[in-house]
């Protein structure tokens, strides 16, 4: 049932060190709950690696130590009850099947501070980028997720996707194959070059294609180890255009969605009846 809710993407400038991060997460969720409406539900995502970034990448399988990840889910936990919210955890490694890899995943909270989903990332980031990391292997210490995700909620279906799968359609068709999402989350860390050049025009694709609210969490600024991340954090409409966005550093964006203009969206252009599956 789509109704009104507060749309939060929070962007930050995540370091190694996991308190200063969490320390961030709060300072965001304490300005941002000054300019929501209380009286409805409130739906926050984190960017991608939002605990942990800007260290090596094969440091990261430290967080897959059972008390930390028990610290960690408990930490999350608590923030969700706390501030009353349905939180979205960008992505923390957790551990897979295989020893030496970890899965990026999604947590998912409600607001009573239980875990209700979780999503591994499903598309890896192995890439050659000209900037100042230059190359990108994210397969070497994660393992790839294998299935879409979409967590059920009294307002709305919530698709979840982190960073890089942004890109592959495929993803998000076999997320309405039964029927539509109201809502896209995208916790991310796009680089400076890949954002400049595709950030937005993805976000809008996904959001007029798929005919939902994006609410899209990156990282953005330079990081310890000198990666440099897009920022531009922002929320879209159904219809395509941009409500909010940050450019750089940390911060946050809002927005309420508008159940009535997303229904005539809907009804004047039946997307989801039209689409064919190949």
């Amino acid at each position: 049932m789509n109704q009104p809710i507060n749309l939060v993407a929070i962007q930050l400038v995540s370091t190694p060190d996991i308190d200063d991060n969490f320390a961030q997460v709060i300072e965001q969720l304490e300005r941002a709950k000054l300019n929501i409406d209380t009286n409805l539900p409130s739906l926050v995502v984190l960017p991608e690696c939002f605990a942990f970034f800007g260290g090596r990448d094969i440091s990261a399988l430290t967080l897959l130590d059972a008390q930390v990840q028990a610290q960690l889910f408990d930490r999350l936990a608590s923030i969700a009850k706390c501030y009353q919210i349905w939180l979205i955890a960008g992505s923390i490694p957790t551990p897979s099947p295989v020893a030496d890899k970890m899965y990026a995943t999604a947590l998912c909270f409600d607001p009573h501070g239980q875990l209700v989903g979780k999503y591994h990332k499903t598309h890896l980031f192995d890439v050659d980028i000209n900037d100042a990391t230059g190359a990108y292997r994210e397969s070497q210490s994660t393992l790839a997720g294998t299935e879409p995700f979409v967590l059920e909620t009294d307002f709305g279906r919530i698709g979840v996707c982190i960073c890089y799968d942004l890109r592959f359609s495929t993803l998000f068709n076999a997320m309405v194959k039964d029927s539509a999402i109201d809502y896209l989350v995208v916790p991310a860390a796009f680089t400076k070059e890949t954002g400049l050049a595709h950030w937005h025009h993805l976000l809008a694709a996904r959001a007029i294609e798929y005919q939902c609210y994006v609410i899209a969490a990156n990282q953005g600024g330079t990081h310890t180890n000198g990666r440099q991340t897009y920022g531009h954090s922002a929320i879209y409409s159904p219809w395509g255009d941009v409500l909010d966005i940050i450019k750089h550093n940390a911060g946050f964006v809002i927005a309420k969605n508008d159940p009535i203009r997303h229904d005539e969206i809907r009804a004047a252009l039946n997307v989801q009846q039209h689409r064919q599956f190949f």
